[in-house]
């Protein structure tokens, strides 16, 4: 089953936010889901504890370097889909599960922290690839971005990695209360009230996310079968 990791060295660039994203779509579909949640803080165990968590979503917490492939390995034996949330830091635990991913989702700010942080993942994952001997499929995600105007940072950003050859999700995760409401209330964007501002928009943008993910990832097992 498809093993999906989201990965940034930088604190604070959506990683958590975009794997409960997508994860939370993928559950309205009625997949089953287990997320690795290997971030010290434990954001996404936090929410799970929370009313409203679909059965189909399952959480693993507690995962350590030295069991972190063994997680991963058995989640994938029941699960649909495999979403690891990393820790925030470039380190064994993260290029374990980073080699083992079939698709690695980049979180990143529209800030030039954030772009270099994103480059350590890249850097990762090109080691990765060679000690594997195969091609791990991964893409930048812009997140926590302004819904009306892209700022001239935000704007950089995107052309320095077009410039460097990386791919980049078209959508980008805009900075929505409804996705703040999530940690703070429980459920999927779904079970939000009307009225939490603008959640129609932030629904649209999770919507379009978690498609394009699921194109990416289908575009990468086809060029891994051709392969």
């Amino acid at each position: 089953m498809p093993i999906i990791s989201f990965a940034n060295p930088k604190g604070g660039a959506g990683k958590t936010t975009s794997a409960l994203l997508l994860a939370g779509e993928l559950a309205g579909k009625g997949a089953r889901i287990v997320i690795i949640d290997a971030d010290p803080e434990r954001w996404i165990s936090q929410w799970g504890r929370l009313p409203g968590k679909p059965d189909c979503i399952e959480i693993v917490g507690d995962v350590t370097e030295d069991t972190i492939v063994d997680h991963i390995e058995a989640a994938a034996e029941t699960a649909q889909f495999v979403i690891v949330d990393l820790e925030g830091t470039a380190s064994l635990m993260v290029a374990n599960a980073i080699g083992m991913s079939d698709f690695v989702v980049i979180p990143a700010q529209g800030a030039s922290m954030d772009a270099r942080g994103a480059a350590k993942t890249i850097k990762l994952i090109r080691n990765q690839e060679r000690m594997a001997r195969r091609t791990i499929p991964h893409s930048v995600l812009l997140t926590r971005t302004g819904a009306a105007v892209a700022t001239r940072s935000l704007r950089n950003v995107r052309e320095q990695l077009g410039r460097a050859g990386v791919d980049v999700f078209e959508t980008a995760i805009v900075e929505r209360a409804a996705y703040r409401d999530l940690f703070d209330y429980g459920g999927l964007l779904a079970d939000l009230g009307a009225e939490v501002s603008n959640l129609g928009k932030a629904q649209d943008n999770a919507r379009a996310f978690a498609g394009e993910a699921l194109a990416k990832l289908r575009d990468a097992s086809r060029t891994a079968r051709v392969a």
